[in-house]
Protein backbone atom coordinates (compact mmCIF):
# COMPACT_ATOMS: atom_id res chain seq x y z
CA UNK A 1 0.00 0.00 0.00
CA UNK A 2 3.05 2.66 0.86
CA UNK A 3 4.50 1.42 -2.68
CA UNK A 4 1.41 2.52 -4.15
CA UNK A 5 1.04 5.50 -2.70
CA UNK A 6 4.65 6.42 -3.19
CA UNK A 7 4.08 5.43 -6.99
CA UNK A 8 1.06 7.62 -7.19
CA UNK A 9 2.79 11.06 -5.42
CA UNK A 10 5.72 10.56 -7.88
CA UNK A 11 3.62 10.40 -10.70
CA UNK A 12 1.21 12.68 -10.42
CA UNK A 13 2.24 15.40 -8.02
CA UNK A 14 4.92 16.49 -11.13
CA UNK A 15 2.55 16.66 -13.47
CA UNK A 16 -0.19 18.88 -11.34
CA UNK A 17 3.00 21.32 -10.46
CA UNK A 18 4.17 21.70 -14.22
CA UNK A 19 -0.08 22.29 -15.07
CA UNK A 20 -0.44 25.81 -16.46
CA UNK A 21 -3.60 27.54 -16.47
CA UNK A 22 -4.41 29.63 -19.65
CA UNK A 23 -7.74 31.71 -19.27
CA UNK A 24 -8.85 32.29 -22.75
CA UNK A 25 -11.07 35.55 -24.11
CA UNK A 26 -13.34 35.60 -27.32
CA UNK A 27 -13.54 38.87 -28.64
CA UNK A 28 -15.11 38.85 -31.94
CA UNK A 29 -16.67 41.67 -34.50
CA UNK A 30 -16.41 45.36 -33.56
CA UNK A 31 -14.83 46.92 -30.32
CA UNK A 32 -16.58 48.57 -28.21
CA UNK A 33 -18.33 49.02 -24.59
CA UNK A 34 -19.02 45.11 -24.22
CA UNK A 35 -15.69 44.14 -25.73
CA UNK A 36 -14.03 46.14 -22.91
CA UNK A 37 -15.89 45.02 -20.36
CA UNK A 38 -15.28 41.54 -20.89
CA UNK A 39 -11.80 42.02 -21.13
CA UNK A 40 -11.72 43.72 -17.69
CA UNK A 41 -14.42 40.75 -16.46
CA UNK A 42 -11.95 38.15 -18.20
CA UNK A 43 -8.55 39.58 -16.37
CA UNK A 44 -9.99 39.40 -13.37
CA UNK A 45 -11.34 35.78 -13.28
CA UNK A 46 -7.66 35.11 -14.68
CA UNK A 47 -6.28 36.11 -11.60
CA UNK A 48 -9.29 34.83 -9.41
CA UNK A 49 -8.68 31.46 -10.83
CA UNK A 50 -4.73 31.63 -10.29
CA UNK A 51 -4.39 31.09 -14.47
CA UNK A 52 -0.78 31.73 -15.30
CA UNK A 53 -1.71 33.17 -18.75
CA UNK A 54 -4.76 35.17 -20.48
CA UNK A 55 -5.20 34.35 -24.27
CA UNK A 56 -7.17 36.33 -26.27
CA UNK A 57 -8.42 35.00 -29.72
CA UNK A 58 -8.96 38.03 -31.31
CA UNK A 59 -11.03 38.93 -35.25
CA UNK A 60 -12.02 42.04 -35.33
CA UNK A 61 -12.81 44.86 -37.79
CA UNK A 62 -12.37 47.80 -35.36
CA UNK A 63 -13.93 49.78 -33.24
CA UNK A 64 -14.15 52.62 -30.72
CA UNK A 65 -11.00 54.39 -29.62
CA UNK A 66 -12.01 55.25 -25.86
CA UNK A 67 -13.21 51.15 -25.46
CA UNK A 68 -9.30 49.77 -26.93
CA UNK A 69 -7.39 52.07 -24.80
CA UNK A 70 -9.48 50.95 -22.14
CA UNK A 71 -8.22 47.35 -23.09
CA UNK A 72 -4.97 47.95 -23.76
CA UNK A 73 -4.50 49.65 -20.08
CA UNK A 74 -5.85 46.24 -18.60
CA UNK A 75 -3.72 44.59 -21.11
CA UNK A 76 -0.23 46.58 -20.41
CA UNK A 77 -0.96 46.84 -17.00
CA UNK A 78 -1.62 42.92 -16.28
CA UNK A 79 0.67 41.02 -13.79
CA UNK A 80 -0.39 37.90 -15.98
CA UNK A 81 1.66 37.35 -19.54
CA UNK A 82 -1.43 38.09 -21.96
CA UNK A 83 -0.68 36.58 -25.67
CA UNK A 84 -3.41 38.55 -28.22
CA UNK A 85 -3.73 35.56 -30.83
CA UNK A 86 -5.27 36.39 -34.73
CA UNK A 87 -7.11 33.53 -35.44
CA UNK A 88 -9.59 31.87 -37.02
CA UNK A 89 -7.86 31.44 -40.15
CA UNK A 90 -9.39 34.51 -42.46
CA UNK A 91 -9.69 36.43 -39.23
CA UNK A 92 -8.55 40.07 -38.72
CA UNK A 93 -7.35 42.62 -36.66
CA UNK A 94 -7.74 45.82 -38.23
CA UNK A 95 -8.06 49.33 -36.59
CA UNK A 96 -8.29 49.25 -33.46
CA UNK A 97 -7.64 45.32 -33.65
CA UNK A 98 -3.58 46.34 -34.49
CA UNK A 99 -3.10 48.50 -31.21
CA UNK A 100 -4.76 45.67 -29.46
CA UNK A 101 -2.24 43.34 -30.83
CA UNK A 102 0.56 45.90 -30.01
CA UNK A 103 -0.11 46.25 -26.50
CA UNK A 104 0.09 42.73 -25.77
CA UNK A 105 3.09 40.60 -24.35
CA UNK A 106 3.37 38.12 -26.85
CA UNK A 107 1.68 38.68 -30.46
CA UNK A 108 0.64 35.48 -32.78
CA UNK A 109 -1.70 35.01 -35.86
CA UNK A 110 -2.84 32.56 -37.70
CA UNK A 111 -1.92 31.74 -41.40
CA UNK A 112 -4.35 33.69 -44.00
CA UNK A 113 -5.29 36.54 -41.46
CA UNK A 114 -4.21 40.04 -41.65
CA UNK A 115 -4.30 43.51 -39.36
CA UNK A 116 -3.36 47.16 -40.38
CA UNK A 117 -5.35 50.41 -41.63
CA UNK A 118 -5.18 51.92 -38.31
CA UNK A 119 -5.68 55.49 -39.13
CA UNK A 120 -8.45 57.21 -36.81
CA UNK A 121 -11.77 58.16 -37.91
CA UNK A 122 -14.00 60.86 -37.10
CA UNK A 123 -17.98 61.31 -37.01
CA UNK A 124 -17.10 64.77 -37.83
CA UNK A 125 -18.20 65.76 -41.43
CA UNK A 126 -15.05 65.86 -44.19
CA UNK A 127 -15.70 69.67 -44.94
CA UNK A 128 -15.03 70.47 -41.63
CA UNK A 129 -11.66 67.73 -41.50
CA UNK A 130 -10.08 69.26 -44.22
CA UNK A 131 -9.42 72.52 -45.93
CA UNK A 132 -11.04 74.11 -48.58
CA UNK A 133 -9.23 72.48 -51.45
CA UNK A 134 -10.18 69.03 -49.91
CA UNK A 135 -6.66 67.98 -50.21
CA UNK A 136 -4.52 68.92 -46.91
CA UNK A 137 -5.86 67.92 -43.31
CA UNK A 138 -7.14 70.32 -40.94
CA UNK A 139 -5.62 70.92 -37.99
CA UNK A 140 -8.17 68.55 -35.74
CA UNK A 141 -6.95 65.93 -38.33
CA UNK A 142 -3.51 66.10 -37.75
CA UNK A 143 -3.71 66.10 -34.05
CA UNK A 144 -5.77 62.50 -34.26
CA UNK A 145 -3.34 61.17 -36.56
CA UNK A 146 -0.35 62.48 -34.67
CA UNK A 147 -1.89 61.50 -31.10
CA UNK A 148 -2.25 57.50 -32.97
CA UNK A 149 1.02 57.73 -33.95
CA UNK A 150 2.36 58.01 -30.86
CA UNK A 151 0.11 55.74 -29.52
CA UNK A 152 0.98 52.83 -31.47
CA UNK A 153 4.72 53.50 -31.35
CA UNK A 154 4.78 53.86 -27.50
CA UNK A 155 3.34 50.27 -27.61
CA UNK A 156 5.65 49.34 -30.05
CA UNK A 157 8.44 50.55 -28.12
CA UNK A 158 7.27 48.66 -24.62
CA UNK A 159 7.14 45.20 -26.60
CA UNK A 160 10.27 45.68 -28.54
CA UNK A 161 7.92 45.48 -32.15
CA UNK A 162 8.63 47.00 -35.23
CA UNK A 163 7.61 50.54 -35.00
CA UNK A 164 8.30 51.74 -38.74
CA UNK A 165 5.16 49.48 -39.81
CA UNK A 166 3.63 50.73 -36.93
CA UNK A 167 3.37 54.48 -37.74
CA UNK A 168 2.82 53.65 -41.63
CA UNK A 169 -0.52 51.48 -40.39
CA UNK A 170 -1.57 54.67 -39.08
CA UNK A 171 -0.76 57.60 -41.14
CA UNK A 172 -1.09 55.99 -44.66
CA UNK A 173 -3.34 53.25 -43.69
CA UNK A 174 -1.53 50.40 -44.37
CA UNK A 175 -2.08 46.17 -44.51
CA UNK A 176 0.25 42.90 -44.43
CA UNK A 177 -0.55 39.72 -44.01
CA UNK A 178 0.60 37.91 -41.45
CA UNK A 179 3.44 36.23 -42.68
CA UNK A 180 4.58 39.40 -43.70
CA UNK A 181 4.40 40.25 -40.11
CA UNK A 182 5.91 37.87 -38.83
CA UNK A 183 9.00 38.73 -41.19
CA UNK A 184 8.50 42.37 -40.52
CA UNK A 185 9.02 41.66 -36.44
CA UNK A 186 5.45 42.98 -36.23
CA UNK A 187 4.19 39.80 -34.18
CA UNK A 188 6.58 36.76 -32.66
CA UNK A 189 4.36 33.81 -33.43
CA UNK A 190 2.73 32.17 -36.52
CA UNK A 191 0.07 29.75 -35.31
CA UNK A 192 -2.04 27.12 -37.26
CA UNK A 193 -3.98 26.34 -34.02
CA UNK A 194 -4.58 27.35 -30.33
CA UNK A 195 -2.64 23.87 -29.52
CA UNK A 196 0.10 24.82 -32.30
CA UNK A 197 0.11 28.62 -30.43
CA UNK A 198 1.02 26.87 -27.16
CA UNK A 199 3.64 24.28 -28.44
CA UNK A 200 5.22 27.22 -30.21
CA UNK A 201 5.32 29.90 -26.95
CA UNK A 202 6.41 27.09 -24.64
CA UNK A 203 9.79 27.87 -22.80
CA UNK A 204 9.68 31.18 -24.47
CA UNK A 205 10.57 34.74 -22.21
CA UNK A 206 7.87 37.83 -22.24
CA UNK A 207 8.70 40.81 -20.22
CA UNK A 208 5.45 41.77 -17.98
CA UNK A 209 5.94 44.78 -15.55
CA UNK A 210 9.06 44.99 -16.04
CA UNK A 211 10.16 41.04 -14.96
CA UNK A 212 10.93 38.72 -16.93
CA UNK A 213 8.26 35.78 -17.22
CA UNK A 214 8.98 31.90 -18.96
CA UNK A 215 6.09 30.04 -20.61
CA UNK A 216 5.37 26.89 -19.42
CA UNK A 217 2.87 26.03 -21.97
CA UNK A 218 3.98 21.84 -22.34
CA UNK A 219 1.12 20.89 -20.03
CA UNK A 220 -1.38 23.66 -20.42
CA UNK A 221 -4.91 23.72 -19.34
CA UNK A 222 -6.94 26.06 -21.69
CA UNK A 223 -10.10 27.22 -19.96
CA UNK A 224 -12.59 29.69 -21.56
CA UNK A 225 -14.26 32.98 -20.26
CA UNK A 226 -17.74 32.88 -21.15
CA UNK A 227 -19.35 36.41 -20.70
CA UNK A 228 -22.43 36.78 -18.09
CA UNK A 229 -25.26 38.02 -18.95
CA UNK A 230 -25.08 41.81 -17.98
CA UNK A 231 -22.24 41.56 -21.26
CA UNK A 232 -24.10 39.85 -23.70
CA UNK A 233 -27.20 42.55 -23.42
CA UNK A 234 -24.72 45.12 -23.38
CA UNK A 235 -23.03 43.58 -26.58
CA UNK A 236 -26.73 43.21 -28.17
CA UNK A 237 -27.93 46.78 -27.23
CA UNK A 238 -24.73 48.53 -28.57
CA UNK A 239 -24.73 47.15 -31.78
CA UNK A 240 -25.47 49.91 -34.33
CA UNK A 241 -28.29 47.97 -35.78
CA UNK A 242 -30.13 47.18 -32.90
CA UNK A 243 -29.59 50.81 -31.04
CA UNK A 244 -31.36 51.80 -34.26
CA UNK A 245 -34.41 49.36 -34.12
CA UNK A 246 -34.97 50.95 -30.85
CA UNK A 247 -34.66 54.31 -31.55
CA UNK A 248 -37.31 54.08 -34.10
CA UNK A 249 -39.87 51.81 -32.20
CA UNK A 250 -39.48 55.01 -29.23
CA UNK A 251 -40.22 57.81 -31.91
CA UNK A 252 -42.98 55.20 -33.54
CA UNK A 253 -44.34 54.39 -30.11
CA UNK A 254 -44.49 57.63 -28.07
CA UNK A 255 -46.05 59.47 -31.38
CA UNK A 256 -48.87 56.71 -31.64
CA UNK A 257 -49.48 57.25 -27.85
CA UNK A 258 -50.13 60.94 -28.40
CA UNK A 259 -52.43 60.28 -30.94
CA UNK A 260 -54.36 58.48 -29.12
CA UNK A 261 -54.12 58.81 -25.36
CA UNK A 262 -54.17 55.89 -23.11
CA UNK A 263 -53.81 53.57 -25.36
CA UNK A 264 -50.78 52.60 -22.90
CA UNK A 265 -49.16 50.19 -24.84
CA UNK A 266 -47.79 52.03 -27.68
CA UNK A 267 -46.48 55.06 -24.92
CA UNK A 268 -44.91 52.07 -22.46
CA UNK A 269 -43.33 50.43 -25.78
CA UNK A 270 -42.04 53.60 -26.64
CA UNK A 271 -41.09 55.08 -23.41
CA UNK A 272 -38.95 51.22 -22.73
CA UNK A 273 -37.36 51.62 -26.23
CA UNK A 274 -36.03 55.10 -25.39
CA UNK A 275 -34.82 54.57 -22.40
CA UNK A 276 -32.68 51.82 -24.11
CA UNK A 277 -31.96 53.81 -27.25
CA UNK A 278 -30.60 57.11 -24.96
CA UNK A 279 -28.31 54.08 -23.27
CA UNK A 280 -26.82 53.21 -26.20
CA UNK A 281 -26.59 56.53 -28.22
CA UNK A 282 -24.67 57.35 -24.54
CA UNK A 283 -22.47 54.68 -25.08
CA UNK A 284 -22.22 55.12 -28.71
CA UNK A 285 -20.64 57.91 -30.68
CA UNK A 286 -23.68 59.31 -33.00
CA UNK A 287 -23.76 61.91 -35.33
CA UNK A 288 -26.57 64.38 -34.11
CA UNK A 289 -27.00 65.80 -37.83
CA UNK A 290 -28.15 61.86 -38.82
CA UNK A 291 -30.21 61.93 -35.95
CA UNK A 292 -31.88 65.23 -36.44
CA UNK A 293 -32.61 64.13 -40.48
CA UNK A 294 -34.42 61.01 -39.10
CA UNK A 295 -36.82 63.41 -36.58
CA UNK A 296 -37.13 65.63 -39.90
CA UNK A 297 -37.97 63.01 -42.39
CA UNK A 298 -40.41 61.90 -39.98
CA UNK A 299 -42.00 65.42 -39.64
CA UNK A 300 -42.47 65.69 -43.64
CA UNK A 301 -44.12 62.40 -43.94
CA UNK A 302 -46.37 63.54 -40.88
CA UNK A 303 -46.69 67.04 -42.73
CA UNK A 304 -47.65 65.15 -46.10
CA UNK A 305 -51.21 63.54 -44.41
CA UNK A 306 -52.39 66.92 -43.13
CA UNK A 307 -50.75 69.22 -46.28
CA UNK A 308 -51.60 68.87 -49.64
CA UNK A 309 -48.03 68.23 -51.25
CA UNK A 310 -48.57 66.43 -54.00
CA UNK A 311 -46.28 63.82 -52.57
CA UNK A 312 -43.15 66.01 -52.35
CA UNK A 313 -43.31 66.36 -48.42
CA UNK A 314 -43.64 62.59 -48.23
CA UNK A 315 -41.01 61.86 -50.95
CA UNK A 316 -38.49 64.52 -49.12
CA UNK A 317 -39.36 63.00 -45.87
CA UNK A 318 -37.92 59.43 -47.19
CA UNK A 319 -35.04 60.99 -48.53
CA UNK A 320 -34.21 62.54 -45.31
CA UNK A 321 -35.33 59.36 -43.11
CA UNK A 322 -33.26 57.26 -44.72
CA UNK A 323 -30.22 59.55 -45.25
CA UNK A 324 -30.42 60.68 -41.32
CA UNK A 325 -30.04 56.84 -40.62
CA UNK A 326 -27.26 56.63 -43.24
CA UNK A 327 -25.49 59.30 -41.12
CA UNK A 328 -26.20 58.06 -37.14
CA UNK A 329 -23.67 55.76 -36.77
CA UNK A 330 -20.05 55.52 -38.57
CA UNK A 331 -19.43 52.11 -40.15
CA UNK A 332 -15.58 53.26 -39.90
CA UNK A 333 -15.49 54.57 -36.18
CA UNK A 334 -17.80 51.81 -34.87
CA UNK A 335 -16.36 48.85 -37.14
CA UNK A 336 -19.91 48.06 -38.32
CA UNK A 337 -22.97 50.38 -39.21
CA UNK A 338 -26.73 50.16 -40.13
CA UNK A 339 -27.30 47.57 -42.06
CA UNK A 340 -28.51 48.98 -45.55
CA UNK A 341 -31.39 46.58 -46.26
CA UNK A 342 -32.71 47.58 -42.83
CA UNK A 343 -32.77 51.50 -43.24
CA UNK A 344 -34.71 50.57 -46.68
CA UNK A 345 -36.85 48.36 -44.98
CA UNK A 346 -37.88 51.45 -42.33
CA UNK A 347 -37.64 54.15 -44.74
CA UNK A 348 -40.41 52.37 -46.76
CA UNK A 349 -42.70 51.04 -44.00
CA UNK A 350 -42.34 54.40 -42.30
CA UNK A 351 -43.61 55.73 -45.58
CA UNK A 352 -46.68 53.49 -45.70
CA UNK A 353 -47.61 54.09 -41.82
CA UNK A 354 -47.72 57.98 -41.97
CA UNK A 355 -49.37 58.20 -45.52
CA UNK A 356 -51.52 55.23 -45.22
CA UNK A 357 -52.21 54.24 -41.66
CA UNK A 358 -52.26 57.76 -40.42
CA UNK A 359 -54.70 59.06 -42.88
CA UNK A 360 -56.57 56.18 -42.22
CA UNK A 361 -57.15 57.19 -38.65
CA UNK A 362 -57.78 60.43 -38.98
CA UNK A 363 -60.42 59.66 -41.86
CA UNK A 364 -62.10 57.24 -39.25
CA UNK A 365 -62.39 60.27 -36.60
CA UNK A 366 -64.35 62.34 -38.94
CA UNK A 367 -66.72 59.91 -39.53
CA UNK A 368 -70.37 60.74 -37.57
CA UNK A 369 -71.26 58.70 -35.01
CA UNK A 370 -73.47 55.51 -35.47
CA UNK A 371 -73.98 55.24 -31.24
CA UNK A 372 -74.83 57.23 -28.58
CA UNK A 373 -76.11 61.10 -28.06
CA UNK A 374 -74.27 62.03 -31.26
CA UNK A 375 -76.36 59.45 -33.11
CA UNK A 376 -79.52 60.85 -32.07
CA UNK A 377 -79.25 64.07 -32.87
CA UNK A 378 -80.70 65.15 -35.80
CA UNK A 379 -82.71 61.75 -36.48
CA UNK A 380 -86.66 61.76 -36.83
CA UNK A 381 -89.20 61.28 -34.09
CA UNK A 382 -92.91 60.58 -34.08
CA UNK A 383 -95.05 61.69 -31.32
CA UNK A 384 -97.23 58.97 -29.90
CA UNK A 385 -98.93 60.63 -26.79
CA UNK A 386 -99.48 63.73 -24.87
CA UNK A 387 -98.65 63.86 -21.10
CA UNK A 388 -98.83 66.25 -18.57
CA UNK A 389 -95.45 66.56 -18.28
CA UNK A 390 -94.79 66.77 -21.94
CA UNK A 391 -94.53 64.07 -24.92
CA UNK A 392 -93.89 60.34 -25.50
CA UNK A 393 -92.40 59.77 -28.61
CA UNK A 394 -91.21 57.05 -31.08
CA UNK A 395 -87.60 57.22 -32.25
CA UNK A 396 -85.10 54.42 -33.65
CA UNK A 397 -88.23 52.15 -32.90
CA UNK A 398 -87.91 53.23 -29.27
CA UNK A 399 -90.06 55.08 -27.20
CA UNK A 400 -88.97 58.63 -25.48
CA UNK A 401 -90.12 61.18 -23.38
CA UNK A 402 -89.50 64.16 -25.04
CA UNK A 403 -90.47 67.88 -24.33
CA UNK A 404 -90.88 71.20 -26.98
CA UNK A 405 -91.18 74.06 -27.12
CA UNK A 406 -93.67 73.84 -29.55
CA UNK A 407 -97.35 72.52 -29.55
CA UNK A 408 -96.98 69.09 -30.40
CA UNK A 409 -99.80 66.45 -32.10
CA UNK A 410 -100.57 62.93 -31.66
CA UNK A 411 -98.59 61.89 -35.29
CA UNK A 412 -96.73 64.38 -35.88
CA UNK A 413 -93.30 64.51 -37.15
CA UNK A 414 -90.38 65.73 -35.11
CA UNK A 415 -86.75 66.18 -35.63
CA UNK A 416 -84.61 65.82 -32.14
CA UNK A 417 -82.47 68.67 -31.16
CA UNK A 418 -80.97 67.28 -28.29
CA UNK A 419 -80.86 65.19 -25.16
CA UNK A 420 -81.09 65.29 -21.61
CA UNK A 421 -80.19 62.32 -19.59
CA UNK A 422 -83.23 60.35 -21.19
CA UNK A 423 -85.58 63.62 -22.61
CA UNK A 424 -85.21 64.33 -25.65
CA UNK A 425 -85.67 67.72 -26.68
CA UNK A 426 -87.29 68.31 -30.01
CA UNK A 427 -88.57 70.61 -32.61
CA UNK A 428 -91.74 69.77 -35.23
CA UNK A 429 -91.09 69.22 -38.95
CA UNK A 430 -92.18 71.90 -41.02
CA UNK A 431 -94.71 70.23 -43.17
Amino acid sequence: MKRLLFFFLLTFLPLSANTTAVMKLEIKGAIGPASSFYLKEGMAAAADKDAQIVLIELDTPGGLSTSMREMIQEITNSTLPVIVYVSPKGARAASAGTYLLYASHLAAMAPGTNLGAATPVSLMPASKMTDLNGTTPSTLEKKAINDAMAYIKSLAELNERNISWAIEAVEEAKSISAKEALAYGVIEILAEDVNDLLHKVNERSVTVSGKEIKLRTGNAVIETYEADWKIKVLSIITDPNIAYIFLIIAIYGIFFELLNPGAIFPGVTGVLSGVIALYALNMLPFNYAGLLLILLGIGFMVAEVFVAGFGILGIGGVIAFALGSLLLFDADTLGSGVSIPLIIAFSLVSLGFFIFVLQFLLRTRSLKSVTGIDEMVGSVAEVLEVTDKGYRVRCHSEVWYAESDSELKIGQKVRVEGLTGLVLHVKPIKE
